[in-house]
């Protein structure tokens, strides 16, 4: 993260499931929108009030885009963090417009009201661990690689 961007997190739902693309250059673009409303408790009523739902527009690129299009579907409680961004754009008629959305940098299901199930799928061209430095590389006898490690 750069110095001056706006780090956030954000715990809610997601409203539709996510849309993936690919650039023209091959990078998957993932596309969605996360619900967050805001809930306090009425001690006057003895209730639970819901507050006043923000929708935030979010993409993520690349692995993690497809790891999203394959694991989460509309409805999924998620927690999220990234950054805001701004995008500003000049329509066809000549009007200025600009939009913020969150560039995700993680997401996972939040398991505070349900349960999930965890399926890794880490083969890349860094081996059969991905690209994780300390994934275990299949040495049953305990015996370590003969790679250093990656510091």
């Amino acid at each position: 993260m750069s110095f001056g961007e706006t780090p956030l997190t954000l715990v809610g739902n997601l409203t539709d499931d996510p849309e993936l693309k690919f650039t023209e250059g091959g990078a998957a673009l993932a596309k969605f929108t996360i619900a967050v409303t805001p809930r306090s408790f009425d001690r006057t009523s003895n209730q639970w009030k819901d507050g006043t739902t923000a929708f935030y527009r979010c993409a993520a690129w690349r692995t993690l885009a497809e790891h999203i299009a394959d694991s989460l579907k509309k409805g999924s409680r998620v927690v999220a963090s990234g950054r805001m961004r701004q995008h500003d754009w000049t329509t066809e008629q000549g009007e200025k417009r600009s939009m913020l959305a969150v560039e995700v940098d993680d997401i996972g299901a939040s398991v505070r009201f349900t349960t999930v199930t965890i399926n890794a799928k880490r083969a890349s061209q860094n081996g059969p661990a991905g690209d994780d430095p300390w994934a275990s590389t299949g040495a049953a006898d305990g015996a370590t690689s003969s790679e250093e490690p990656p510091f």
